[in-house]
């Protein structure tokens, strides 16, 4: 595939807010895990970023005001950010700049608030929910368009823990037929009863933070962050200086259970596979993967089959979840800026909370930093339902 460029990216999760922050956080090996305190919820740990509550939007509509929306605000309030789309959007014309946007839980904390609240005899929600602006799998990319004045074509993206990566290959297609010149792509998901509850019920919440790949690993920390990238065709804006290049992409849809992945991995192993032909790389040319690594006892063993049967252990790899938790439909795009942030400090950091790797495992863990250049990363992202997704991101 002819490769795009990420001329300007932006990240937030519990271990900061833009990149220098997210770096330093890595560097240092310093998780955001904390104990559950959400919305009651006391059941293991979570990824929380801080003060979220406290955060207003401004010169958007009031009704977008909302836990994921707030999410988005705080991650594309990064200065850099916010004015290289400025200089994309004078340069393309806004209607020329499209949101291609991916998340699983859109606003749905404001819809079990309003529940909660609901008029006992009608039924009816309080006059102050705005389903529209809040709930609605659309609101997060109408929001993002309204807050840095685009006026492209909108999408949203909602593949279970796929979603963001997914929002990259939608996006490419936009700009391939020619609907766009440049679109910002990336996602939310935040925090709700729904998430917590609902992992808790299929006993898939760890007790203690999570540990991917480590052979006493019990589930996972659910997150949430926010995360968005540039994308342009490369040299179309002769201002625009690259962070980096998006180089292959690859997906599948097993479809084999909804909630547990298929132990063979053949469709992982379809979506790294496809991700390698569509980049023209060989195996041994990653220099790091960026597993899906969720830490729960299935997941972590698919992925471990499915990269051994494509890299065998030449390839250094792990999962960072441990510092952010499961951010769903928002880690594909976190976990990118990750890919991002390693490529041009030249290091990959190994896993947090691991104790000792699952002997049953044959590709490379890491289970400590490895300063080292790094020139290309795939990213993997493995939602419910068999949705798969690799990216390649390949250093400038």
């Amino acid at each position: 595939m002819k490769p795009l460029a990420i001329t300007a990216g932006t990240v937030l999760s519990a271990i900061g807010q833009g990149l220098a922050a997210t770096q330093d956080a890595l560097q240092a090996r310093r998780s955001g895990l904390t104990p559950c305190d959400f919305a009651g919820i006391t059941t293991g740990y979570v990824g929380r970023v801080p003060q979220v509550e406290n955060h207003t939007l401004e010169g958007v509509h009031p009704g977008f005001s909302c836990r994921n929306n707030q999410l988005a605000d705080m991650a594309c309030a990064q200065p850099d950010f916010l004015h290289a789309v400025a200089d994309a959007r004078q340069f393309y014309g806004p209607e020329r700049v499209a949101v291609v946007l991916g998340t699983s839980t859109s606003g749905i904390l404001s819809a079990e608030e309003a529940y909660r609240t609901s008029d006992p005899v009608t039924g009816f929600p309080p006059s102050t929910f705005d389903q529209s602006h809040t709930q609605d799998m659309f609101s997060l990319p109408r929001f993002v368009a309204a807050r840095l004045g685009l006026e492209g074509p909108l999408l949203s993206v909602s593949n279970a823990c796929a979603s963001s990566s997914r929002a990259f290959v939608d996006a490419r297609h936009w700009l391939e037929a020619g609907l766009c010149d440049a679109v910002v792509v990336g996602g939310a998901d935040s925090l709700c009863r729904m998430t917590l509850r609902g992992f808790a019920s299929l006993g898939l919440i760890s007790d203690t933070p999570t540990r991917p790949c480590d052979v006493e690993r019990s589930g996972i920390s659910v997150g949430e962050g926010a995360g968005f990238a540039l994308l342009e065709r490369e040299g179309a804006r002769p201002a625009a200086v690259p962070m980096a290049r998006w180089v292959g992409y690859g997906v599948s849809s097993d479809g084999h259970h909804m909630s547990s992945p298929d132990p063979l991995a053949r469709g992982a192993v379809a979506a790294m596979r496809e991700a390698l032909v569509r980049a023209g790389l060989e195996a041994e040319q990653i220099d790091y993967i960026n597993l899906h690594g969720t830490g729960t006892v299935v997941n972590d063993a698919m992925e471990d089959h499915a990269v051994q049967s494509l890299f065998g252990s030449a390839v250094p790899c792990s999962s960072t979840k441990g510092w952010t938790g499961h951010t769903l439909g928002a880690s594909g795009i976190i976990e990118a800026m990750f890919a991002i942030v390693m490529m041009r400090a030249g290091f990959v950091p190994g896993c947090l909370n691991v104790d000792r790797v699952d002997p049953t495992f044959k590709s490379q863990i890491l289970t400590d930093t490895l300063n080292k250049p790094v020139r290309r990363v795939m990213s993997n992202a493995f939602g419910f339902g068999g949705t798969n997704c690799s990216l390649i991101f390949e250093a400038m």
